[in-house]
């Protein structure tokens, strides 16, 4: 499926080597404020370049196409494209008849039959910077009910915090890492998250990271009871983005080594003493902040020689050319916000109905 949503829909076309990627961003409601300022610059944010991404040269100037006057939302879907300015094919004829390890060339070859060799096509990250413009466009909906998402590096490599997150929330930099060339979000392991980077990188191999998605101020009650739980919505969402293997909610795993007793956030007048749910509960949001911890594998392009076979089932070394980030972990974090955002705007929408005093306040009745 191309479209992602319930209520607010994000539905994106294009391949990495073709003439561009787009998307149609519908159910915005007619009288917001589309600040395109705003979503250049979180596009800016995952453009690639500089030694931590891919080399590839991509200015990402989004072209917003329809949905718009005069710098206001119609009502009407909301079209856009991002011109591919700077592919390079040719890196990729030794490997058109080759399946790279750790990519969606093999199941995509056996699903449809049809071999895109340019980059993966339809498979690659290239269709995450869409992702980033719905979020975007997401965002200005949630700025108008001060809802904040932000995301960072957790840890990179072997680099890691090395404590629980719900219990050290105050050591996280979430200004620090919106301005870091890697997104750290603890100051004091920003050059060690650039080493290991570099490292992997100068050794022609790759790194994993691990993301850390706040979202402050979400509003009590966001998510849909027992089949479109707000935590399930985030988990599909994360693992949807490419290189994602697991997504973690509050305690997450540990949750499952404690006792109610110590799982348990308990309440007292000014609300929860603790936040072990990472802001949900039953499936949906209870006004403290949502953490979401999502995991990306190393990337699997890397420049050492690999065995694997080709599309006629021969066995085959494979030795890749290219412009590949050597963590996807890093400017992932930018598609994690993005699509926390995308959660985030549908489930406001679907809540607006609710309760029949909503419908009342709107029909007047």
């Amino acid at each position: 499926m191309n479209t992602f949503g319930t209520k607010f829909r994000l539905t994106t076309f294009g391949e990495s080597h073709g003439i561009a990627i787009g998307g149609v961003v519908d159910g915005i409601p007619a009288g917001l404020k589309i600040d395109a300022n705003f979503i250049q610059n979180e596009l800016d944010k995952r453009r690639p370049g500089g030694k931590f991404a891919t080399a590839r040269k991509e200015a990402d100037k989004i072209e917003l196409l329809s949905g718009i006057f005069d710098g206001i939302s119609t009502g009407t879907p909301i079209g856009f494209i991002i011109r591919n300015e700077n592919q390079h094919s040719s890196d990729y004829e030794n490997i058109k008849s080759l399946f790279r390890p750790g990519h969606a060339d093999f199941t995509y070859f056996h699903k449809y039959g049809i071999r895109d060799y340019r980059g993966g096509g339809r498979s690659s990250a290239r269709e995450t910077a869409i992702r980033v413009a719905g979020g975007a466009i997401s965002q200005l909906l949630l700025n108008e009910f001060g809802i904040c998402v932000q995301s960072g590096v957790l840890s990179v490599g072997a680099v890691n915090f090395g404590m629980e997150i719900y219990e050290n929330l105050d050591k996280f930099d979430f200004e620090f890492a919106a301005n870091s060339e890697v997104f750290a979000l603890l100051p004091n392991l920003e050059t060690e998250f650039k080493d290991e980077i570099l490292r992997a990188k100068n050794s022609h191999d790759s790194v994993g990271a691990v993301v850390l998605t706040r979202i402050k101020n979400p509003p009590i009650g966001l998510g849909e009871g027992l089949y479109n739980k707000i935590d399930a919505k985030f988990a599909e969402a994360m693992m949807g983005i490419n290189g994602v293997k697991a997504v973690e909610i509050g305690a997450g795993i540990n949750a499952s080594r404690l006792k109610g007793s110590q799982n348990n956030d308990q309440m007292d007048k000014n609300g929860f003493k603790s936040n072990f749910s990472g802001g949900i509960l039953g499936g949906m949001t209870n006004g403290n902040d949502i953490l979401i911890k999502t995991y990306f594998k190393p990337t699997p392009s890397i420049f050492l020689p690999q065995s694997s076979i080709n599309s006629n089932g021969s066995e085959t070394e494979v030795n890749l050319k290219g412009r590949h980030d050597p963590c996807i972990g890093i400017r992932g974090s930018v598609v994690a916000t993005a699509m926390t955002r995308l959660v985030l705007g549908d489930m406001l929408l679907l809540n607006a109905t609710a309760k029949m005093e909503n419908l009342r306040k709107i029909y007047g009745k």
